[in-house]
C-alpha cells in the first residue's frame, strides 16, 4: 500500500450558503490528494502527461459522513492499496481539524496512450516506483 497525506483549508468560494462545502469540490480535493501521491514516490502529474499518458476517470464513488465548513483545515488521505493493470485506483479519506473522518471515497482512472487514443496497461517506469514505495512485506501482490 502507498499512502500520502495533503492538508487544504476550506476557501469561502468552494462553499454554500450554508456555508458547507458544495458537494462538486470533493472531485477537486482527491485530484489533489491523487497527484501529491504521484509526487512523492517521485512521478509528478505532468511527467505522466509528458510522458504521452493520459488517466481519465471512468469511476468515482463518495460517501459524505460530515460537512466540511468554510475555512476549516482538512486533511486529505490518499491510498493506492493495489497494483495497476490497465487501471488505477486510489481510495480517499478526509478528516477535519478536529480529526474526525468526514468522507470516504474511490476512483478508477485508466492508462490512454495521448496518441493513438488506446487503453494501455501502467507503464514500467510507474509501476517500477510504485513497487520501490509499497508499504508492506509482501510484495507478490
Amino acid at each position: 500500500m502507498i499512502h500520502s497525506i495533503h492538508s487544504i483549508r476550506v476557501r469561502y468560494a468552494e462553499t454554500d450558503p450554508m456555508k458547507y462545502v458544495y458537494y462538486g469540490n470533493y472531485a477537486t480535493y482527491f485530484e489533489i490528494g491523487r497527484v501529491e501521491l504521484l509526487r512523492t514516490i517521485g512521478m509528478p502529474y505532468d511527467e505522466i502527461e509528458n510522458q504521452g499518458i493520459w488517466l481519465p476517470v471512468s469511476d468515482y464513488k463518495i460517501k459524505y459522513l460530515k460537512p466540511a465548513l468554510y475555512d476549516q483545515k482538512l486533511e486529505i488521505h490518499t491510498y493506492l492499496k493495489k497494483i495497476p493493470g490497465v487501471r488505477i485506483e486510489f481510495e480517499y479519506e478526509i478528516y477535519n481539524e478536529e480529526g474526525i473522518k468526514i468522507t470516504e471515497a474511490s476512483t478508477s482512472l485508466f492508462f490512454l496512450d495521448s496518441k493513438t487514443g488506446k487503453i494501455i496497461k501502467c507503464p514500467d517506469y510507474l509501476l517500477k516506483l510504485i513497487h520501490e514505495n509499497w508499504k508492506s512485506d509482501d510484495k507478490s501482490i
